[in-house]
């Protein structure tokens, strides 16, 4: 019996290259990281996931856990816009972070996966997990098709 493929990726991740990083602002270099991953689309209004991004860089230089109401109530107070910030929202976020593996459950709260830097995650988890594969499979199809 004949499987049939399905047109659905098993996995996928959207990578932007921009000019080397000049500013010096903390939240606009987190920005461009969250855009250079797919984590936010330029030109979105409502990037709530840099503020997380940030509280979770902010918890991880004092190793702290974060639980769902500490998040909610700094998202709240120290956004810059208020838009989107519903905790069905953040969860939403939440999970996209931790699919992605920049941070996991750690007791009754959160954390940056193993306390590591956002650089040791883009190399453990981005590039091996992630593009590697990916790339491996894209020559799967390149060779098969030199087949032909």
């Amino acid at each position: 019996m004949r499987t049939v493929s399905k047109e659905t990726p098993i996995s996928e991740i959207t990578l932007r290259k921009f000019e080397k990083p000049y500013v010096n602002e903390p939240r606009q270099l987190m920005r461009k990281f969250c855009i250079s991953l797919g984590l936010l689309q330029p030109g979105d209004s409502r990037d709530i996931i840099v503020d997380l991004m940030l509280l979770f860089n902010a918890a991880k230089k004092q190793k702290v856990i974060l639980t769902p109401d500490v998040i909610y109530k700094n998202m709240a107070n120290h956004s810059v816009d208020k838009i989107g910030m519903a905790p069905s929202n953040i969860r939403r976020h939440l999970k996209r972070l931790k699919d992605m593996k920049f941070i996991e459950k750690y007791g009754i709260g959160y954390r940056t996966c193993e306390w590591m830097s956002f650089e040791e995650m883009v190399d453990r988890h981005i590039h091996e997990f992630l593009i590697k594969p990916a790339l491996e499979r894209i020559k799967e199809y390149a060779s098969k098709i030199e087949e032909f």
